[in-house]
Formats: structure tokens, C-alpha cells, sequence
């Protein structure tokens, strides 16, 4: 099978990267039609990005021969659906969408206001990219429901495929021993929780915290706890190595409607280097995590909780190394590379079929 990548995706997220490299591994022949619109993670929707959105599109919809049996457009492509649907001429095209971005943007980090001009176009652009796709492959059954349900989707129109993460990179190793130091990675949007992170930190003042990231709300690290370390940024191909030197590592713990639908990178990449992980207890973790067995599990919002978890950590060197073995057993068993690009497979061929 041959698929074309298609879009303005971000070529530098996991999600695409991921999807990429597990299709290839699947033996899929996987080409690319990039267009570069939004640079990292630049999600303005103002009249000058969106014309260079036009432009981009009828560059991307122009015919150029490339072979495919399907088109995959990957995160977050939400523009390119028409595009892809001229460029398909009849074949298949599968969404890798990732997020609603009105969702996201309005309902989550809280960008534009939901009246304004912009959270209408988001509106109508989800509407039709979610809409105008053969398939559209979820990241969780959570996301896969709030899709279906949004946007008045069928249920075979939907899928999943968990995101993974780079396994060349993320992956066991040995580090040298260092004092237990707790470890998040991330962007610092609502949704991951930095309040919480923070707050429980200052219940467990014996205890060092790492924040690595910057973003929207890293204005509260001006008043961080003193056991707080914050790290701007790591380049990405040395987030193994901090992992690996972490006692435990956090997810998400923010309490929004988002939150409760996702996986986040940060999981994985923690399981995959056999690190024992602490996020909130949500439907979307429970579809690949147990509580006490490969994972702590905590309430959203609740630093209280967060701490017990932690000081349970440091306190029990057996609890943790059990919880880091399991937890790179689930990593291999539902969300390494030879088992996501078998899934995704399985979803190109359905598409194709269908189409047929």
C-alpha cells in the first residue's frame, strides 16, 4: 500500500511523526505533500494567515502524479480537507486530526471568546473537515465519542489509534543514580494542570519538582514553590534522557471536558522509558492505564491527592520499580510502533475498502 501525507500538518508534532514512522514499519510507502502555514504550534486565524491558508491549499490541490491508494492528512490539517478531497480525485482521505480546533482553541486555552469572528470560522472549518473525511482516526475512544457526537458523525466513520511515542528516542536505559526528583513535560495549557503541579508540590517541600516548558500560563512559575526547578526547554531528542532521570513523572491533572478526552505524549514517552507515571484519573487514561498497576492514578485538580501519590513514591523504591515495569509492558503491548502501525494499517485498508 502507498499513502500520501498530506497538508499545512506540523511537521515537527508526535503526532505526525508517530503516525509516519508506524505506517512505514507497517511496510506502508508512505510519500508527502507538506505545505508550511502555521510554523510551531502559531495557531493565529487572523485575514493574513488565512490567506497564505488559500494559497497554501491550491497548491496542495494542484495534480501531481504520486501513486497513493490513500490520503492521511495529519495534524493538525483541519483546512486541508478540501484540498485533499480535489487531490484525491476518488480515493479515500483519512483525517488525523487530533483536537477540534474550536474546541481546543475556544473551549480549552480559551484564545478567542465563543462569539467572536474567529470562533466561528473554527466552528465552520471543524464542521467541514470532520464532515468531509472518509475516516477519521481518533486518539482515544473519549475523543473518538466527542467526535462522533459533535459533528453527527456515524460510527464507522470514527476510529482510534493511540498516539505512541518515538520509540528510536523513547525507550529504557540506564542513567546514573540521582536523588528522586519528580518530572513534567509540557506546554503549560490549561489543560495539563500546572496549578494543581504547583500546589502540590508546596505540600511536599522535601521533595524536588522539574518543570520543563514554557506557554500559556507560565506566568504562575514567577510564584512557584522553592522546590520548583523550571527548565524553559530541552531540545526534544534529550527528553529520554531527562525522563530516564526521573523518580517519577507527571501527565495531565487539569479538570476541563478536554482533559478527560486525551492521552497526552508525555504518557507515553514516561512509559516507553520505563519511568513510573502519576496523572489524573480520567475515561481516556482508563482505556489504557490501572490504577496501582502500571500507573498512580489521582482525582483532576486535587494537589492533595497528587502529593499522597508522590510521597507513596519516594517512600516505596519496590512500588515504583513495579509500576515502571508495567507500565512499559502496557507501552509494548498497546502503543509501540509495531502495534500502532499494525492499527493503522488495518484502518488505511478499511478505508480503501470502503471506498471500493
Amino acid at each position: 500500500m502507498k499513502a500520501l501525507y498530506f497538508g499545512t500538518y506540523d511537521l515537527a508534532s508526535p503526532r505526525n511523526t508517530q503516525v509516519i514512522s508506524c505506517l512505514r514499519r507497517a511496510g506502508v510507502t508512505v510519500v508527502e505533500r507538506h505545505r508550511e502555514v502555521w510554523g510551531r504550534h502559531n495557531w493565529s486565524v487572523g485575514l493574513s494567515q488565512l490567506a497564505r491558508v488559500v494559497r497554501a491549499e491550491g497548491s496542495l490541490a494542484r495534480r501531481q502524479e504520486d501513486g497513493a491508494d490513500v490520503i492521511v492528512v495529519g495534524y493538525p490539517g483541519h483546512f486541508d480537507i478540501p484540498a485533499a478531497r480535489r487531490a484525491a480525485r476518488g480515493r479515500p482521505v483519512v483525517f488525523n486530526p487530533l483536537v477540534s480546533l474550536h474546541d481546543t482553541l475556544v473551549g480549552d486555552r480559551a484564545r478567542f471568546r465563543p462569539r467572536s469572528s474567529a470562533a466561528g470560522i473554527l466552528r465552520v472549518v471543524d464542521n467541514g473537515a470532520f464532515r468531509g473525511a472518509d475516516l477519521v482516526v481518533a486518539d482515544t475512544e473519549a475523543h473518538a465519542a466527542f467526535f462522533r457526537r459533535t459533528f453527527g458523525l456515524p460510527p464507522e466513520r470514527v476510529s482510534v489509534a493511540l498516539v505512541g511515542a518515538d520509540e528510536p528516542l523513547f525507550r529504557p536505559g540506564w542513567h546514573p543514580p540521582a536523588p528522586f526528583h519528580v518530572l513534567f513535560v509540557g506546554k503549560l495549557i490549561p489543560l495539563h494542570g500546572l496549578e494543581t503541579i504547583l500546589a502540590a508540590a508546596a505540600l511536599v517541600p522535601e521533595v524536588p519538582f522539574r518543570v520543563v516548558g514554557d506557554g500559556q500560563l507560565a506566568a504562575l512559575l514567577d510564584r512557584r514553590p522553592a522546590n520548583v526547578d523550571h527548565v524553559p526547554w530541552i531540545p526534544y531528542a534529550d527528553l529520554p534522557e531527562a525522563y530516564r532521570g526521573a523518580g517519577c513523572a507527571l501527565g495531565i491533572f487539569g479538570t476541563g471536558d478536554k482533559a478527560a478526552r486525551v492521552i497526552p505524549n508525555k504518557v507515553f514517552q514516561a512509559l516507553a522509558c520505563a519511568r513510573p507515571v502519576i496523572t489524573a484519573d480520567t475515561p481516556a487514561v482508563r482505556e489504557l492505564l490501572t490504577d496501582g498497576v502500571d500507573a498512580l492514578l489521582v482525582p483532576p485538580g486535587d494537589p492533595a491527592a497528587l502529593a499522597v501519590a508522590v510521597r507513596r513514591l519516594v517512600a516505596d523504591g519496590d512500588l515504583a520499580a513495579g509500576l515502571a515495569r508495567a507500565g512499559r509492558g502496557t507501552f509494548e503491548a498497546r502503543a509501540s510502533e509495531e502495534v500502532l502501525g499494525a492499527r493503522w494499517l488495518a484502518l488505511l485498508e478499511q478505508a480503501t475498502a470502503g471506498r471500493r
